[in-house]
């Protein structure tokens, strides 16, 4: 029999976390960084120009405790309007990273192995999962059978888009996972069948949303709260939250430090850890 106090979430934290944009979402991210954490960051958004800064100002000797890679597809411009530039690359590049972190940054070869295999002292970073998911869908896109006229049923790329988000989301979540994930996103506002209005994460259209959150047996909000950014653990009536230790985390926590804050109530401190390494 496994006692149920030997549950491998006393090692894993598998958070999500939702803000608008400009809540302080990334720039939160350096309180686990003072905090002895690394973090593997997948940066969809191409917006940690705020960690950069902060870790610069606040622990740059952790600098090396930061690695990420920046995935978004290319664009350029023709008369009817931006396209995307060759095969839509970010999507399926970044499942690669989750499964195998290894990749030439045209100055080394960077290889961290198995994001699976980093163990309780490493975090993976999504950021943002509204990026990822657009990414999703302009993987599946040019793949969706057409007609002889060149239309698509384009509900077709939205649910096999959906399908492969989720199944990633559901690997991540997982007890196979052995690793703590964040995945940050971004909040719509839906109208649900009783009549009520609430808020889910934004995903490949809106049938995904209300499933999101139900892999994550942690999730969190960004707001602001009376002028200043704060980190929400409880839910309101707009919003259905998690929060694995009601009895003994805040309902509120400071953005500045309220992830680090989170983290401790969860699990135990990292230990001393070396720096990345790069081979």
């Amino acid at each position: 029999m496994t006692n149920i106090l030997n549950h491998q979430s006393n090692d894993y934290v598998k958070l999500l976390l939702l803000g608008d944009a400009k809540s302080g979402k990334t720039g939160s991210l350096v309180s686990l960084v003072r905090a002895g954490y690394l973090l593997r960051i997948l940066d969809m958004d191409n917006l940690l120009d705020i960690l950069k800064f902060l870790v610069a100002e606040q622990c740059p000797e952790r600098a090396n405790n930061v690695e990420f890679r920046t995935l978004r597809d290319k664009y350029k411009a023709t008369p009817n309007g931006p396209v995307i530039d060759g095969q839509p690359k970010a999507f399926i590049t970044a499942t690669r990273m989750i499964d195998n972190w290894s990749y030439n940054d045209g100055t080394m070869e960077i290889n961290l192995g198995k994001p699976a295999e980093w163990g309780p002292d490493c975090i993976l970073v999504i950021d943002s999962l509204s990026r990822l998911c657009d990414a999703a869908f302009d993987w599946r896109e040019p793949l969706t059978p057409r007609g002889k006229s060149g239309d698509y049923d384009q509900r077709a790329t939205y649910g096999d888009a959906q399908d492969a988000v989720e199944k990633l989301l559901a690997y991540i979540t997982s007890a196979y996972f052995e690793t703590n994930v964040i995945v940050m996103c971004h909040g719509l506002y839906m109208d649900l069948p009783d009549g009520t209005r609430k808020i889910f994460p934004q995903g490949v259209g809106q049938k995904l949303s209300p499933k999101i959150p139900q892999y994550f047996p942690t999730y969190i909000r960004y707001k602001n709260l009376g002028g200043k950014r704060t980190i929400q653990t409880v839910s309101d009536g707009v919003i259905d939250l998690a929060n694995p230790r009601p009895s003994v985390m805040d309902k509120f926590y400071p953005v500045e430090t309220g992830l680090a804050d989170v983290f401790a109530v969860l699990r135990d401190p990292p230990a001393a850890q070396p720096k990345l390494r790069r081979v």
